[in-house]
Order: C-alpha cells, then sequence, then structure tokens
C-alpha cells in the first residue's frame, strides 16, 4: 500500500489545521476544508464526517458565522498539534546528542488481563519503548510515562527507571534484538523514492497545497513511529538523515505556491472566546 493511499481523512486533517489554523487564533470555513479535501481525492461526505467526528472527539469546535459554519482548535487539538509540530521541526529524526540514558519499564499484569497487555504495549510502542525482555521495556533518553500508565489504571502494575548501559555491552546489537530496524529503514528508504524527484521539479500551482499536506501526513507518521535511536549505534547507511534532508528540501519548494493558493481558497475568521 503506497502512503497515498493509505493517508486517513483525519490525519490529513490535522496536518491542514497544523499548516494552516495553528497559532493563528482562526477558524476556518467547511467549504474551504471541503474544497481542499476534494483536491485531494477525498469526498465531500467524508471530509464533512470527519469534522463531525472530530468536534466528537474535542478536536475541533465549531463556530457560525451567518449562514456559514467555521471550524477552530480545541486545547486538545492544539496540544496534539503542537507535539507534531515539535516532533517535525525540533526533536527532528536522527538522534546526535543522545547522553547515554535509557529508560526501563518493567510490568507484570494478572494472566487474564490480555486488553489491558495490549493497550500497554501498543502505548509504549508508540512512546519509542522496545521489548528488551517479555515484562521489562526499554527506550533511549528519559521518556515520562506516568500519564500514559495512569490512564491505563496501570499505575500500581509498572515500575520506572533510569538507567545507563554497562561498560561492554553491544548496545547495537540490542537495538537490533529489540526494534524492527529493517522495516523502519524501509519506510525512510520509501519516503525518499517517492519524494525525492520533486526536488527538482515544481507542482501546478493548484496541486502544490494539497502535496504539501501529503508531504507533511507521510514524514509525520514516520518519525512519530521511529524511537529516535542513538545514530551512533546505528547501521552506517541509516536513511533517516536523508529522508529528513528530502523533506526539508521538498517542503521549502511546495511552500510559496502552497500559501498562494491557501491565501486563494481559504476562508478564515477570527475565532472567538468559547463561551
Amino acid at each position: 500500500m503506497t502512503g497515498e493511499e493509505s493517508l486517513r481523512p483525519q490525519s490529513l486533517m490535522l496536518t491542514f489545521l497544523g499548516d494552516q489554523v495553528l497559532g493563528r487564533d482562526v477558524c476556518v470555513y467547511s467549504g474551504s476544508v471541503i474544497d481542499v479535501f476534494a483536491r485531494a481525492g477525498i469526498g465531500e461526505q467524508a471530509t464533512r464526517s470527519t469534522l463531525s467526528r472530530m468536534v466528537g472527539r474535542d478536536l475541533l469546535r465549531r463556530q457560525r458565522e451567518g449562514r456559514r459554519m467555521y471550524f477552530g482548535l480545541t486545547e486538545r487539538s492544539e496540544a496534539v498539534l503542537r507535539d507534531g509540530e515539535r516532533r517535525i521541526w525540533q526533536t527532528g529524526a536522527v538522534n546526535r546528542h543522545w547522553d547515554g540514558t535509557w529508560t526501563l519499564l518493567g510490568f507484570s499484569l494478572p494472566e487474564s488481563w490480555q486488553r489491558q497487555r495490549h493497550d500497554l504495549r501498543s502505548q509504549l510502542t508508540w512512546s519509542g519503548f522496545g521489548p528488551l525482555f517479555n515484562g521489562l521495556w526499554i527506550a533511549p533518553g528519559e521518556v515520562d510515562v506516568s500519564a500514559l500508565v495512569a490512564e491505563l489504571g496501570l499505575s500500581a502494575h509498572v515500575k520506572v527507571f533510569r538507567a545507563h548501559a554497562d561498560t561492554g555491552m553491544d548496545i547495537g546489537l540490542m537495538i537490533e534484538e529489540t526494534w524492527e530496524l529493517s522495516d523502519l529503514a524501509g519506510r525512510y528508504e520509501a519516503f525518499v523514492r517517492r519524494w525525492q524527484p520533486w526536488e527538482d521539479d515544481l507542482p501546478d500551482a493548484d496541486d502544490a497545497l494539497v502535496l504539501r499536506l501529503r508531504l507533511q501526513t507521510e514524514w509525520l507518521r514516520i518519525v512519530r513511529r521511529d524511537p529516535r535511536l542513538p545514530v551512533r549505534h546505528l547501521p552506517d547507511d541509516w536513511p533517516a538523515d536523508q529522508a529528513e534532508k528530502t523533506f526539508r528540501s521538498v517542503h521549502d519548494r511546495f511552500s510559496p505556491l502552497a500559501r498562494d493558493t491557501s491565501e486563494r481558497l481559504l476562508d478564515m475568521v477570527p475565532a472567538r472566546p468559547q463561551a
């Protein structure tokens, strides 16, 4: 499945909101969103359904202006988008400044708690952890999982430590045994193959905004799945650096045309304080 085929409307919507609404204290007209998403091949009904679901999940709020409905951010969506912004533009894909610290998380759950075990493992994977042993997971750096564990109701069953590897331990081998490096490397390589041709080409003006939204959505999906392992313990040909250079180069190339398109297509109004 290609990145283009597998992008969910909500993922694209969050990118759109982060790109056009975040930090501007505005709301965007639903018809503008429908127009942009139609250019991405997403039908009006699917776009309206995505907007409604996001309101229901407290990721959007409605604001009526005359006969038009506008959508703005909530505290929850702003936090999600700020986190994505940090991952893309500040944290980055390559961990060059690791100080040797690991976060170790041990858990012991009753055998019958299969759902809780699955939920915990899923959240740990999302947070950059890998399974060192069955009930002992590890992540590079200092990772605060207190809110995650509390939300799952598992605080009494989880122990968290900071640690350093003993002298002589083969960290590179441990990383290979704990994380699926080939899968992650394949994602970076596929990203480069898909987007590198645009470093020497320009899209039609009408396509630039949607292409930039797809570019950012695909890139964020990859870096969110990346545990940011220390680059000095990864294979010499690790492709994250090249992929990040491609992302930034193509993003810069698309941006002037994308800005022109958004100014032409998008109807925005100032966000009113919520009651």
